[in-house]
């Protein structure tokens, strides 16, 4: 049985404004946690922060950021054979401004871990990742970075740094009002 094609939708139309400006302070109201991406390249530190973390897979172990393709770091970074990821905390403001720094001085002051692969962690991160890149994706202005996992270490305490509505701040300390401990996390 053959069946007839149909003709595609047009796009949706819309009254609304979707300039850049509009669309970041949109966007900019999803809270987001923070995370240093880090690599030994050439035998120097080379880092960015990035807000866009997020889990992706559990098998394969993959998680994701997006990088604006303007960026002048991620080439250089991306070259590194294994990078860190390192899961911000609370008290990491400074050093998150300072990542997004002059990079001669991104790391000056920062205690810092290098594996024998190369990947740059932050000693007193909530959580350090190893990773390497497995698939980068053109997004528009941005590319996102898939990355596989190779190793996790969450030793620190204390809560995360989260990027809200152009700021950084923390989550007071609450009740959760739902438990994912239970394996019913929130999946699309």
């Amino acid at each position: 049985m053959t069946v007839p094609a149909r003709a595609l939708p047009l796009p949706l139309t819309t009254n609304q404004d979707l300039d850049p400006a509009r669309l970041r302070a949109a966007f900019g109201e999803f809270p987001s946690g923070v995370v240093a991406v880090a690599a030994q390249v050439d035998g120097a530190p080379v880092g960015l922060a990035a807000s866009s973390f997020t889990s992706v897979s559990l098998d394969p172990p993959l998680v994701s950021i997006s990088v604006a393709n303007t960026s002048a770091t991620w080439p250089t970074l991306r070259r590194a054979d294994h990078l860190g990821v390192t899961v911000l905390a609370e008290h990491h403001g400074l050093v998150c401004r300072q990542l997004a720094g002059p990079v001669a001085s991104r790391f000056d002051g920062v205690a810092l871990s290098v594996s024998s692969r190369g990947a740059l962690t932050l000693d007193d991160g909530l959580v350090q990742f190893t990773c390497s890149v497995h698939r980068e994706v053109e997004a528009g202005d941005h590319t996102l970075i898939l990355l596989e996992l190779h190793g996790v270490d969450r030793t620190a305490t204390g809560g995360p740094l989260v990027f809200h509505n152009s700021a950084f701040t923390q989550l007071p300390s609450v009740k959760p009002v739902v438990s994912a401990a239970n394996g019913n996390e929130p999946t699309a």
